[in-house]
C-alpha cells in the first residue's frame, strides 16, 4: 500500500464523569501506521481543569491536584489536541461514548470543532470475554496475550498503547477485520 493509513489511539482522564461539569486533566493521542503498526506521533499532555478532582476520578487514575500544578489550561491544550486529532484517518479508543463525549464538549467550550472520523471502540470487543460482556481494557489485554500492569493502567499513555497492542493481536488473531478499518476510511481519503 503506497497511502499511509494513521490510527489515532486516544484516551482521557477526567475530573469526573459529566461534560460541562468536569474537565480533563489528561489528554493522550498517538498516531500509529496501520500498516507497518509503528507509532509515527504521540501528543500526550497533563492539564489544569481549573477545578477540583473528584474522589472517585482521583481514586481511578490517582491524577491529584498537585501533580498539575504549573500544566497548562484547557485553552492551551485543546488547539494543539485538535491539530494531531485532524492528522487521524481514524480513531481506535476504548469506551469511545465517554471519550468522544467529552472530547467534543471541551472543544467546542473553546470554540473549535471535533474532526468526525471513524471509531473502533475496542470495548465492544465482546468476543473477548467469556460472557460476552464488554471487556475492561485489563480482559482484554488479557484476552489477546498482552502484558497488563495494574499499577500503570488508567495513565492515558499507558491505556492507550496497551489497547493498540490489543487492537494489532485482534487483527492478528482475525476478531477485527482490517478491511473493514480500510473501508471505513476509504470515503474520508477520496474527498481528501
Amino acid at each position: 500500500m503506497s497511502n499511509r493509513v494513521l490510527l489515532c489511539g486516544y484516551d482521557t482522564e477526567t475530573t469526573g464523569l459529566e461534560p460541562g461539569d468536569h474537565r480533563f486533566v489528561e489528554v493522550y493521542a498517538g498516531l500509529w501506521d496501520l500498516h507497518t503498526r509503528k507509532l509515527v506521533f504521540e501528543f500526550n499532555q497533563r492539564i489544569d481543569p481549573q477545578r477540583a478532582i473528584s474522589a472517585d476520578a482521583q481514586r481511578i487514575h490517582k491524577i491529584s491536584a498537585s501533580d498539575l500544578v504549573g500544566c497548562p489550561t484547557w485553552d492551551t491544550v485543546g488547539p494543539a489536541l485538535a491539530k494531531v486529532l485532524i492528522k487521524a484517518d481514524a480513531m481506535v479508543i476504548h469506551n469511545a461514548e465517554f471519550d468522544m463525549k467529552f472530547t467534543r464538549h471541551e472543544l467546542s467550550r473553546i470554540g473549535l470543532t471535533t474532526p468526525e472520523r471513524p471509531i473502533t471502540d475496542t470495548m465492544m470487543s465482546t468476543w473477548a470475554t467469556p460472557d460476552g460482556k464488554k471487556p475492561t481494557l485489563g480482559e482484554l489485554a488479557f484476552a489477546m496475550g498482552v502484558p497488563y500492569d495494574p499499577e500503570k493502567a488508567h495513565a492515558a499513555d499507558y491505556d492507550v498503547k496497551v489497547m493498540m497492542a490489543c487492537l494489532f493481536a485482534a487483527i492478528d488473531e482475525g476478531y477485527i477485520d482490517i478491511a473493514k478499518i480500510e473501508g471505513s476510511i476509504a470515503p474520508l481519503a477520496q474527498a481528501a
